[in-house]
């Protein structure tokens, strides 16, 4: 799949690290480094705009070594950009640690994956079929 997209970082363009890679890293653009405070939240730059085929959406997600050797997630994950959205990308992330966190220009912060998608169109009925869960709510399948 051809994706167009601007690039106005000073860091090379997304890409996979393997064959079999289903995100891309995102890379902070800054002009200095930025202290996330624990419990604090910042949109982060990345310097890209993209412009996705209809049917398509990038989702923004954390990356594992961040989220568990530092505490530091996307606040809104999956965060979702549409196929009309020709903003800047950005990045919310959210230190949930106890120490501050220092973010530095081209840190690979966050992980961008390109997923297709319907559009539902609402049947509105007066009755929903039957299913072997029924109405059984959180933790309604057990804990084993």
């Amino acid at each position: 799949m051809k994706v167009k997209i601007i690039n106005r970082s000073r860091h090379p363009l997304p890409e996979y690290a393997t064959g079999s890679s289903a995100g891309m890293d995102l890379r902070a653009n800054l002009t200095e480094d930025f202290i996330l405070r624990p419990l604090e939240r910042t949109a982060i730059s990345t310097g890209l705009f993209i412009e996705l085929p209809s049917g398509f959406e990038a989702q923004i997600r954390p990356r594992s070594g961040l989220a568990a050797k530092h505490g530091i997630t996307v606040l809104n994950s999956p965060g979702t950009i549409d196929a009309d959205y020709r903003g800047e990308i950005k990045v919310i992330l959210v230190n949930l640690s106890h120490e501050n966190f220092t973010v530095a220009d081209g840190e690979r912060i966050a992980q961008m994956i390109i997923s297709r998608h319907e559009q539902a169109e609402w049947i509105a009925v007066e009755q929903l079929e039957d299913s072997s869960r029924g109405t059984g709510g959180f933790g309604h399948t057990g804990t084993k």
